[in-house]
């Protein structure tokens, strides 16, 4: 019998949202599954939202016709709600780094991924790197890149400042408290003048946070900037 399954044997795999154990590692039981909600089928090709009905062609949401997108390309995937509300707030708040991989391989499903790419996370300030002792976004860039064999930027992006929180703002505050926020780092984003990023973030409302975050890489030279983020926050959801 091979050491692993000796392993296995011994110590079983269990759900990465509960106890329950399951065949493979990093997977769900049957109750947390039907309790996450995977965005599957038709969805928006800027933000990944999802659609109803069928489509042969790339289609967009209501947000993303009425407001200009700097990314080409965008998917989520998770509907931010349920359980993966639960992965979302424990990654960043609750140390639930074994979160990581298992999200991260949800998202490299959906995602835009482009041979030669480099992994971008949005970054955050410096007191909140701080406070937290991590940034959730490198965390799920890394565990993207070392998957898919990419180069990781975790640097390449600053926050120049502390923006306050976006809890309880409309769009156009959103947007606005993240103007001039996000920059290139005057070293590290050297790397991204004339490459294709894949930006990576862990839940995305309005976008704007993403936004500032792909301005900051064309504007230092990026040839073309995609995203992918664990969750997306849908209306009525």
């Amino acid at each position: 019998m091979r050491m692993q399954t000796v392993l296995d044997f011994v110590y079983p795999h269990q759900c990465v949202m509960c106890e329950a154990q399951v065949e493979d590692a990093g997977g769900l039981c049957g109750p947390c599954w039907r309790q996450t909600p995977f965005i599957l089928g038709l969805c928006c090709d800027r933000c990944g939202a999802p659609l109803p009905g069928q489509s042969d062609r790339a289609e967009s949401c209501d947000d993303c016709l009425a407001m200009a997108r700097p990314w080409s390309q965008g998917r989520a995937a998770l509907i931010y709600r349920d359980k993966a509300r639960r992965m979302v707030l424990g990654l960043k708040h609750g140390d639930r780094l074994d979160f990581a991989r298992p999200a991260a391989a949800w998202m490299r499903k959906v995602a835009p991924l482009r041979p030669g790419q480099v992994v971008v996370p949005v970054p955050i300030h410096w007191t909140r790197m701080v406070r937290r002792r991590y940034n959730q976004a490198a965390i799920l860039s890394h565990e993207i890149a070392r998957a898919q064999g990419l180069v990781c930027l975790p640097q390449a992006l600053v926050r120049r400042r502390r923006t306050p929180l976006q809890d309880g703002r409309g769009v156009a505050a959103r947007f606005e408290n993240l103007r001039d926020a996000i920059a290139a780092h005057p070293r590290h984003g050297r790397a991204l003048n004339g490459a294709e990023v894949l930006l990576v973030d862990d839940v995305m409302t309005s976008g704007a946070t993403l936004a500032a975050a792909a301005d900051a890489c064309l504007a230092a030279g990026a040839a073309r900037v995609d995203m992918t983020v664990l969750a997306r926050v849908v209306k009525d959801a």
